[in-house]
């Protein structure tokens, strides 16, 4: 009997040690779960896009240019990927993007690069400052820059290619109107690139 009520202490220590060291991994991720940020939400959920995959493949120039003259860029809304071509052929790269939130942000036509900005700065335009008010009106180059490292400006107006921090966006529907890729891969599309350089989104 004195075994017994000398081991019962013990064993409720025990006991509640191992509750405790079971509960520690989901305080953990409590603690460490990221706080919600307005201008980098989530993306929502979407339903499986079939044809994502069987369409990301690479494709020939010709049917969507006439000429490579200082290089060319595909932007496939439906397939989510961005072809560059150079202009003497010897380079095409195929990079995963993401895409505009909807049809009606939704942009396609013929532009092309007007300037190239290497740490840029971002401001919403006045729609955006509509629809989000509680948004800030500037945030300079760095991590919570939403145009990420590198940004391609395009001739139309408040439209960009350009990187993101949040790489949760690529391959999705995640934008307000611009093309996003990986920093990594905009950083190289960048440094091929020229002012000039024709672009057709489709």
């Amino acid at each position: 009997m004195s075994d017994f009520r000398i081991n019962t202490p013990s064993r409720r220590l025990f006991l509640s040690s191992a509750a405790a060291f079971l509960a520690a991994p989901a305080l953990a991720q409590e603690v460490a779960e990221p706080a919600f940020d307005p201008l980098r939400p989530p993306p929502e959920p979407e339903p499986p896009v079939k044809r994502n995959i069987s369409s990301f493949r690479s494709k020939d120039w010709r049917p969507y240019f006439d000429h490579l003259r200082k290089g060319a860029i595909l932007v496939d809304i439906d397939s989510r990927a961005l072809h560059y071509w150079s202009e003497d052929e010897a380079t095409y790269k195929l990079f995963p993007s993401s895409v505009p939130l909807s049809d009606d942000l939704t942009r396609r036509g013929r532009t092309q690069i007007i300037r190239k900005v290497e740490g840029p700065s971002w401001a919403p335009t006045p729609n955006m400052r509509k629809r989000n008010p509680e948004w800030p009106a500037f945030i300079p180059a760095g991590p919570d820059n939403p145009l990420g490292t590198h940004a391609l400006y395009l001739s139309w107006k408040y439209y960009r290619i350009h990187g993101t921090h949040d790489t949760r966006k690529i391959g999705r529907k995640s934008s307000n109107g611009c093309v996003g890729l990986y920093n990594e891969h905009i950083a190289e599309l960048y440094s091929l690139a020229k002012v000039g350089t024709q672009v057709l989104l489709i």
